[in-house]
């Protein structure tokens, strides 16, 4: 009980402290309809498109693979895989609609994943992975495991695939863990492109069930949930009075790519929020656009302009990390903290500055406990 009234003392007091100059000159005028129209075409539907052709050149290049398990094919698996799972990172924050009915982010990204329970599953050849307790053994983080970490050469992992006693059952799994990623994105894409779309950008009111609202709530859960938290934070001890969890980074048995996930990612989030088009300079209606119609300001400065500055801060804290977030942990952690202290700002900017300004209540809480 304790923890519940501090934890309402600080909201309130953040609120206070960091909105007092928030102000919404314009009233409530803004053409959401506008933006929903230039986040679906320009920016929602494009990123799942492009994710989608990356899973299917990941899924031949397995196909391939699998009909000759050679290190060649391995490292062609491995560059596929790591052009799928960076488009993913763009896609990610749009987890509602049929993304979230067929829970798509937990199917794709679970992790740390569970690799006692794969090479059981492999080793059993029995498994529905359909079921909650499979996420943590399907998904990027599982084909990481697969085509990264079964040894400590190409070599070796080609083994598995060639001279173990499960050989063809590693190539099933590998498959099938593909062939997923697969079609959970094939039913995304139909969705939004016969019928989501229209209702989506039909939504154009300011209660909470509405477009825009869902929109940015899961923009800001994405920043401070799934990057701030999991990408770094939990890894680096700050929600285990410091305890560090190196094992527990994205792309742990890549090793060189966390940082990169990480970047993208973030890269994601400033161009949602500029409104920028998908692999175009060209920007549209936007969260930053609508801060500046409602004319919504910090410290005399305008509220989108410090989120952006703020986004440049964060990039600039992650040129100190290594390209291996676990051997990051390992040899300074510091700098992870830096550069989640970083991200955390720009939560109090976006969370509490920007959701006022804009009148958009939060629906979701929490509980991580900062």
């Amino acid at each position: 009980m304790k923890k519940i009234l501090l934890l309402t003392v600080t909201i309130c007091l953040l609120i206070a402290c960091s909105s007092g100059d928030t102000s919404n000159g314009n009233g409530d005028n803004f053409d959401r309809t506008a933006m929903l129209t230039n986040w679906a075409d320009n920016i929602i539907i494009p990123s799942y498109t492009a994710y989608q052709a990356k899973v299917q050149v990941l899924l031949t290049a397995v196909a391939t693979f699998n009909t000759a398990p050679t290190e060649t094919n391995l490292q062609v698996v491995r560059s596929s895989w790591t052009e799928a799972y960076k488009a993913y990172q763009k896609t990610s924050q749009f987890y509602f609609g049929k993304a979230m009915e067929i829970h798509y982010n937990e199917k794709a990204n679970t992790y740390p994943t569970d690799i006692v329970s794969i090479n059981s599953n492999i080793s059993s050849g029995s498994y529905d992975l359909e079921l909650l307790s499979q996420y943590s053994k399907q998904g990027f983080p599982a084909i990481d495991y697969l085509i990264n970490g079964l040894g400590a050469t190409d070599a070796n992992i080609v083994s598995f695939y060639t001279t173990n006693t499960n050989a063809a059952n590693y190539k099933k799994y590998l498959t099938e863990l593909t062939t997923q990623l697969k079609s959970n994105i094939d039913l995304v894409v139909t969705n939004w492109n016969t019928s989501y779309r229209t209702s989506y950008i039909a939504s154009n009111g300011n209660s909470v069930s509405s477009s825009v609202n869902i929109t940015t709530n899961l923009f800001v859960k994405n920043l401070e949930k799934y990057i701030r938290s999991g990408k770094i934070g939990i890894p680096a001890g700050v929600f285990s009075s410091g305890a560090l969890f190196p094992e527990k980074v994205e792309g742990l048995y890549h090793k060189t790519i966390s940082k990169e996930l990480l970047t993208v990612a973030l890269q994601a989030e400033q161009d949602f929020f500029n409104g920028k088009h998908f692999n175009s300079t060209a920007t549209g209606p936007s969260l930053q656009s609508y801060l500046d119609y409602v004319k919504a300001v910090r410290s005399g400065q305008n509220l989108s302009t410090i989120i952006n500055n703020q986004f440049t801060a964060i990039f600039t804290a992650n040129t100190n990390l290594s390209t291996n977030l676990s051997a990051q942990i390992s040899s300074d952690n510091s700098k992870m903290i830096s550069s989640y202290d970083a991200i955390q700002q720009n939560v109090v900017y976006i969370k509490l500055d920007m959701m006022q300004a804009l009148n958009i209540t939060l629906d979701y809480v929490d509980s991580d406990g900062d």
